[in-house]
C-alpha cells in the first residue's frame, strides 16, 4: 500500500477522534481499511507459505493450512 494511503488512513482516524467524520469520509475510511487489510493478509499468507518447521530429528516440513 502506498504511503499516501496510509497517511490518509491515519489522518481520518485522528479526525474521527477529534471532531467526527462526514458520511463520505466514513466510506473512504472503510474502503482504505479494507484495502490495507487485504494487503496485510496477502503478505502474511505469503510469509507463512514459505515458512518451514525443522523438527528435532532434522526433518523439515512446510506449514499447512488448518482444516
Amino acid at each position: 500500500m502506498e504511503k499516501e494511503k496510509i497517511d490518509r488512513i491515519n489522518f481520518l482516524a485522528k479526525k474521527k477522534k477529534a471532531e467526527g467524520l462526514s458520511e463520505a469520509e466514513i466510506e473512504e475510511q472503510k474502503a482504505l481499511y479494507e484495502e490495507y487489510l487485504e494487503g496485510y493478509r496477502k503478505n502474511l499468507r505469503s510469509t507463512l507459505g514459505s515458512t518451514v518447521i525443522e523438527r528435532p530429528d532434522g526433518t523439515r516440513e512446510r506449514l499447512e493450512k488448518k482444516k
